[in-house]
């Protein structure tokens, strides 16, 4: 088993969460929170520490005059009340270097660890939550963060992570030096091939390497439709896309592919074709791309069933569209197929599942836990809306969800 890599940051982390428990357990105590117990639990929760009550920046006081209305600085922030509250909690470096790094962290690694080192996927997530990108081009837009010009001696490259593992072991404030940039032109693929966080160098590393490149697929399906392939299980669906690797009658007996095989490979092939020209390539230690060219990966095991699809290059199709799974909401906009990871990507970041997916994960970072009840739900459902409905902000997010659980 990989061991895995502690950092700073991941002990930082570590005590966030255990200091937000005892703190929001403090705060929670009073039948009836009041303005101050409330901007205090928003601030544990958001930053992980205790908001500051310096005669010079009492960011408290200013959180409490903003519950109540009194607060100039929210005109900057364009809201008012608790969410304005919420926005200058999110002014805190630890907001970025800790919390956003371990929401993400788990996403770059196939053991679903926070314990790994700062990496181009990470830093991209939170480079879009602070300059409010919309985050539903987070799996499709030629998009990386970097750490600003000269404040790290190594730069970003596609065959190292030291660039990033520099800029959290000399604790760079995240919030202010990290800087947008092509991932085309550090990654050194056509803008075409890029895809958002799915060819991340991180991402690239651990679910391009070796295998069939389904990996990428469902652990993309995991972090960010919050649904494994167990729960996408379909056998109604057409079978003419699955690969020539799956056997049609493993163990000699043909009802496990009809019964169990077949219901996750009829979706799952169709859309993992759009990663045909992508490989890890252990030697440069780099994403590889070849346009045009299918990976020799995707021949593996051809015997095992030659009537099978063969893949011949990059197309796409989403049967899910129809039949049981539909309800992930997928954009009735856009084609449901297509050509490439990007395309794949868009189809995937647009749907209802992806929107409420990114709300859920907020939900239980911030709210240390899942939705519980019907208050609960409810508020997900609503924060899931507006989410959509305002431009995919995730600092909107951040911000509605810390005041559902701010206590009353």
């Amino acid at each position: 088993m990989k061991k895995s890599t502690w950092t700073k940051n991941s002990f930082a982390g570590l005590t966030r969460a255990l200091l937000a428990v005892v703190l929001s357990a403090a705060v929670a105590l009073p039948v009836s929170a009041g303005p101050r117990e409330q901007a205090a639990q928003i601030h544990n929760r958001i930053a992980g520490v205790p908001a500051s009550t310096d005669p010079v920046n009492n960011v408290l006081q200013r959180m409490e005059d903003a519950i109540n209305g009194t607060e100039p600085s929210c005109a900057t922030y364009g809201v008012t009340g608790a969410t304005c509250a919420a926005y200058i909690a999110m002014d805190n470096v630890s907001f970025y270097n800790v919390t956003l790094k371990n929401f993400a962290a788990p996403w770059t690694n196939r053991d679903q660890s926070v314990f790994v080192p700062l990496n181009d996927y990470v830093a991209t997530v939170i480079g879009m939550v602070r300059d409010d990108i919309p985050f539903n081009t987070l799996l499709s837009a030629d998009l990386t963060y970097v750490g600003r010009p000269g404040v790290v001696p190594a730069a970003p490259a596609a065959n190292s992570n030291d660039h990033y593992a520099q800029l959290e072991s000399n604790n760079v404030n995240l919030r202010d030096d990290l800087v947008s940039a092509p991932q085309s032109s550090v990654q050194g693929i056509p803008s075409s091939a890029t895809a958002g966080v799915m060819t991340s160098r991180a991402a690239s590393e651990a679910f391009f390497v070796a295998g069939t490149n389904r990996a990428m697929f469902r652990f993309t399906l995991m972090n960010h439709m919050c649904n494994d392939m167990e729960q996408m299980h379909d056998p109604a669906l057409s079978p003419d896309r699955i690969r020539q690797d799956v056997s049609r009658s493993p163990g000699g007996d043909s009802r496990l592919f009809l019964n169990n095989c077949i219901g996750c490979h009829t979706g799952m092939d169709p859309l993992a074709a759009a990663y045909a020209y992508y490989n890890w390539n252990e030697t440069t230690m780099s994403l590889e791309y070849t346009a045009g060219i299918v990976q020799p990966k995707y021949f593996n095991n051809d015997l095992n069933f030659p009537q099978g699809f063969r893949t011949q290059d990059d197309q796409w199709e989403n049967y899910w569209r129809r039949g049981q799974n539909s309800y992930l909401g997928f954009d009735p906009g856009l084609p449901g197929e297509g050509n490439g990871a990007k395309s794949m990507g868009e189809e995937l970041g647009n749907s209802q599942a992806f929107a409420s997916c990114q709300v859920r994960k907020v939900f239980r970072s911030i709210c240390l836990r899942d939705p519980e009840d019907i208050n609960d739900r409810n508020a997900v459902d609503a924060i899931t809306t507006t989410f959509r409905q305002s431009g995919y902000r995730m600092r909107q997010v951040f911000a509605d969800v810390a005041v559902h659980c701010m206590g009353q």
